[in-house]
């Protein structure tokens, strides 16, 4: 494992328990929490400094530090609704990117480098727009100039972005729950638990045969996700295999897998319970750039990477290289029903009070 990855393994362990480490911690926790609490006062106080889209807006994020699943609820999220007859459009920070002082939108196939991996992610299988900025308002502005037909916003992560109103909010976490209730450094929670009280949906993303956290006290409907490999495609032609298929022609062979995502091992997990023993898992920090191929010292035999690694790494043109794409499944599908006609009847009020809005 290496050491960013390894750091950030041996930080996430002791964010279980309330361990010494924790409690060393506490004092720097306070004043997270103490400057969590100023914030969230000075919105309150102000609420002018809020921008409010006149379109609904979802926002899907979450409490714990790293990754949970937000980036497959969002993409399962704007398909269901593209379904149900919307033209949704995403917003995003754009981690790792350059995005400059203005924010960019795109859809279709975008350069990581430039909205960063998530985001190119999203674009790609969803075939929605993309708009990122750390400014949320400024994406959204830049969204609803560039594809005047979207009818609905998903914010891909944006919980603690208080400066832009939402109407609706779903917080996904997985099996860690809560980890050990305390915010960062003295725990892994951006904010305090009580958080989740605010919550409309609670979706708790689960491993193969991974039991779910301690039951959270929030009114949120709450079901659990699961992840399932819906196919692998061959980054170097484009080949796109069912993973039934892709099984029965290479599941046989040596197999190695390589992610760079929040929690690499659910990753691994979930190719050994979809019927894969691997050679190799490599494990690198969320986000890893990929600079140099990583893939030089693994066998010459196929090597699966996650959807998110896959699009910085088709340059490498590596032959071995097979990205697998996901689908969730929820314990409750029909939450995505609710949302949506939740969303419909926020969009039906807010079309009612600009059209009641006095005119100039």
């Amino acid at each position: 494992m290496k050491a960013p990855a390894l750091l950030e393994s041996v930080l996430h362990g002791a964010w279980r328990r309330k361990g010494l480490f924790s409690t060393l911690m506490l004092p720097l926790s306070w004043v997270v929490r103490a400057a969590v609490a100023r914030k969230r006062l000075r919105y309150e106080k102000h609420p002018e400094r809020i921008y409010h889209c006149p379109l609904p807006v979802a926002v899907v994020g979450n409490l714990y530090v790293g990754g949970t699943g937000k980036t497959p609820v969002t993409i399962a999220l704007a398909q269901a609704l593209r379904d149900r007859g919307w033209h949704p459009g995403i917003i995003s920070r754009g981690y790792g990117a350059d995005v400059g002082e203005r924010a960019r939108s795109g859809r279709g196939t975008l350069d990581p480098a430039r909205y960063g991996d998530e985001p190119a992610l999203i674009a790609q299988l969803t075939q929605a727009p993309v708009a990122v900025h750390p400014n949320r308002a400024l994406a959204v502005k830049r969204l609803r100039r560039d594809y005047p037909e979207v009818d609905v916003i998903i914010a891909d992560d944006g919980l603690q972005h208080l400066a832009l109103g939402r109407d609706l909010e779903i917080a996904v976490q997985d099996g860690r729950g809560i980890g050990n209730g305390r915010v960062l450094p003295a725990g892994p929670l951006r904010e305090p638990a009580s958080r989740l009280k605010y919550v409309d949906f609670l979706i708790t993303n689960l491993s193969a045969g991974q039991s779910g956290p301690a039951a959270v006290d929030s009114p949120a409907r709450q079901l659990t996700m699961s992840l399932v490999p819906a196919k692998a495609v061959h980054l170097a032609t484009g080949l796109a295999l069912d993973w039934a298929s892709w099984l029965r022609e290479y599941g046989d062979g040596r197999v190695s897998a390589v992610a760079a995502i929040g929690q690499p091992q659910r990753f691994f997990s979930m190719l050994r319970a979809g019927g894969l023993d691997l050679a190799h898992a490599v494990a690198l920090p969320d986000h890893h750039a990929y600079g140099t191929s990583p893939f030089s010292a693994l066998p010459a035999h196929p090597i699966l990477v996650t959807a998110k690694d896959a699009v910085k790494c088709m340059r490498f043109n590596d032959d071995r290289l097979w990205s697998v794409h996901v689908s969730p499944v929820f314990s409750d599908p029909e939450w995505i029903d609710l949302a949506n006609d939740m969303l419909r009847m926020i969009a039906r009020h807010k079309k009612a009070v600009a059209e009641q809005a006095p005119r100039d």
